[in-house]
């Protein structure tokens, strides 16, 4: 950040390997890879002072350089991203880092502002969002994650499954406005995230494949923030095709705006 305000880099994991999308990082959706969405809407963030990714592959890494990012080459094994993130902390300086995965896509950049602004504040070890869940579609999906917090604001649960369950509820299906998305970008200061990355991996973050409750499980608070904000996130090919046509919409819609205001009325 700028006007003495605390420094916050964005470390983007982007790794080439995976079960359900192999590439996924490189996957075009409309004119640019899907890391080149990512890597932008962060950088377009005003509190942000710094964006880099961190791949372990030779062609994510030539694909941001042609698009003129700060990209870091990681070799070795790590357990999730948020260790690979860790990794690249320790070659860094600052104080505040932000663990963006490089399939979850803000729509609007002030997405992170709504993260990094109150973390910062806080005093927090490690932060990330939440956001309404809207649709049953949402609550049923496995790959969408959700989260229940405590009335101060502080993690209790992640997981795959619909949570809380409703037990008055036959269709099993709502959650009386009690349901939240939990967005895929987290907030850390320096030594929580090392100390994260020094961590067994847990059982419950082996049973539900959620890296964040790893700390859960070893007593580290995780605070949760509400944003109103969309994201696009890309799991698989179909998702792409889907988030594509969103892209294209809100870029429309978006140079529609720019227009309106640029006549004049009469």
């Amino acid at each position: 950040m700028t006007n003495g305000r605390s420094s916050v880099s964005v470390v983007i994991p982007a790794r080439y390997g995976s079960s359900r999308f192999p590439g996924k990082p490189l996957v075009k959706l409309g004119a640019k890879p899907l890391i080149q969405h990512v890597y932008e809407r962060a950088a377009a963030c005003a509190v942000v002072s710094d964006v880099v990714v961190a791949t372990d592959d030779e062609r994510i890494k030539q694909s941001v350089e042609q698009f003129g990012g700060r990209v870091i080459l990681m070799t070795g094994e790590y357990r999730t991203g948020t260790d690979r993130v860790a990794a690249v902390v320790s070659m860094l300086p600052g104080e505040y880092f932000v663990d963006l995965q490089g399939d979850e896509i803000p729509v609007d950049p002030d997405l992170l502002t709504d993260l990094i602004e109150p973390f910062v504040a806080s005093g927090a070890e490690i932060g990330t969002l939440k956001r309404a869940i809207e649709s049953r579609g949402e609550l049923q999906n496995p790959a969408v994650v959700k989260v229940v917090t405590d009335q101060q604001g502080r993690a209790l649960y992640f997981s795959r499954s619909p949570i809380p369950m409703v037990r008055e509820d036959s269709s099993r299906c709502s959650t009386n406005g009690l349901g939240y998305i939990h967005l895929g970008v987290y907030s850390y200061r320096r030594n929580a995230l090392l100390k994260f990355a020094a961590l067994p991996t847990g059982v419950l973050e082996d049973a539900e494949k959620l890296e964040q409750l790893r700390a859960l499980e070893h007593g580290m608070v995780i605070r949760v923030w509400e944003t109103t904000r969309n994201s696009l996130r890309v799991d698989t090919p179909e998702d792409a095709v889907t988030v594509s046509e969103q892209l294209r919409l809100a870029e429309m819609t978006v140079h529609g705006m720019t227009l309106n205001r640029a006549v004049p009325s009469r």
